[in-house]
């Protein structure tokens, strides 16, 4: 069983940025890929970023592609999203997320979930 705790979330200006934590406990935490996802209102959960067990691979959504930066501390237990110049379609819960499996990019592929942070970005 792991357990995630995320963090971070706010309310910020297009423009700005926010960066979001997710801390892990239970089994070991480097031997999952993490990923984050986000729900907007009336919209269906979806991928946003991805890291392998190691950091050394990434993966993003284009929509956030050269904006946010998803990166992990192992020592620390610890998973992170660095969102800069967000703009208000970005308003969303984000939810981070743990896969036992590699290269995942759908919910389902995912086994453990926090209870979400809300972003809120504002025009």
């Amino acid at each position: 069983q792991v357990q995630l705790v995320e963090s971070g979330g706010g309310l910020v200006q297009a423009g700005g940025s926010l960066n979001l934590s997710c801390a892990a406990s239970g089994r070991t935490f480097s031997s999952y890929e993490m990923g984050w996802f986000r729900q907007a209102p009336g919209k269906e959960r979806e991928f946003v970023a991805g890291i392998s067990r190691s950091g050394g691979r990434t993966n993003y959504v284009d929509s956030v592609k050269g904006r946010f930066t998803i990166s992990r501390d192992n020592a620390k237990n610890t998973v992170y999203l660095q969102m800069n110049s967000l703009k208000p379609e970005d308003t969303a819960v984000y939810y981070c997320a743990a896969s036992s499996r590699v290269l995942a990019v759908v919910k389902r592929e995912y086994d453990y979930w926090g209870q979400g942070t809300q972003v809120t970005v504002s025009s």
